[in-house]
């Protein structure tokens, strides 16, 4: 039986919380910089921005910089303090729990954070998303997952205290929770087994 998202997310944000400062000196890859990228340019100039799962702020910074309103929101209190550091707007909140009144935001930027999220509950997590998105607004939503990585539970191996729970998902499932409640502009996938990553940019039907 799948677990819910309200079982685990206390075990989430003390595990983010004792890794908040591990994970702020982290570097990002050539890839991920791309990706978030290639976001931007499609998104509108002056645009209001909401990255869900911000953890440390560093993808808020980076829009931030280039001309958008950001709003960051992430689960973990200490994540969020992490972001207010480097002058972003930042909110404790979780995925199911977005505080904003709607059509709010011209875009939503979510990497490796929906992973997190059982498939019971992901359904309400992007109609919330939704939400929150004005008509024809833009949405990434990025994971890891599809070829050896799938099913649900926690990660073996995972360096986090207490490990966290993680939901693979192959790509046609992804891409099928995803069109219940956007359109799919761009599917493609980055990388191989353990790193395969699953990027999707999807607008909200006007």
């Amino acid at each position: 039986m799948s677990r819910r998202y309200h079982e685990i997310i206390d075990d989430l944000r003390t595990a983010y919380d004792a890794g908040a400062s591990r994970r702020d000196a982290m570097g990002k890859s050539p890839w991920k910089l791309a990706e978030r990228a290639a976001f931007l340019e499609r998104l509108p100039a002056r645009g209001r921005l909401l990255e869900v799962g911000a953890g440390t702020g560093q993808d808020s910074v980076y829009f931030q910089d280039n001309g958008l309103d950001v709003v960051a929101v992430d689960l973990s209190p200490a994540m969020v303090e992490r972001c207010r550091a480097k002058g972003v707007e930042a909110h404790v909140m979780n995925f199911l729990d977005l505080d904003f009144p709607p059509a709010s935001f011209d875009a939503v930027y979510a990497c490796n954070c929906l992973l997190h999220v059982p498939d019971a509950d992901l359904p309400a997590v992007l109609d919330r998303i939704a939400a929150v998105l004005r008509p024809g607004g833009l949405f990434f939503l990025g994971v890891y997952g599809g070829g050896t990585l799938t099913g649900e539970g926690t990660f073996v191996g995972d360096s986090h205290d207490p490990p966290r729970f993680f939901s693979f998902r192959g790509d046609e499932q992804l891409q099928e929770f995803a069109r219940r409640s956007f359109e799919i502009v761009d599917f493609h996938v980055v990388g191989l087994d353990e790193s395969r990553f699953q990027s999707l940019t999807l607008r909200r039907p006007a």
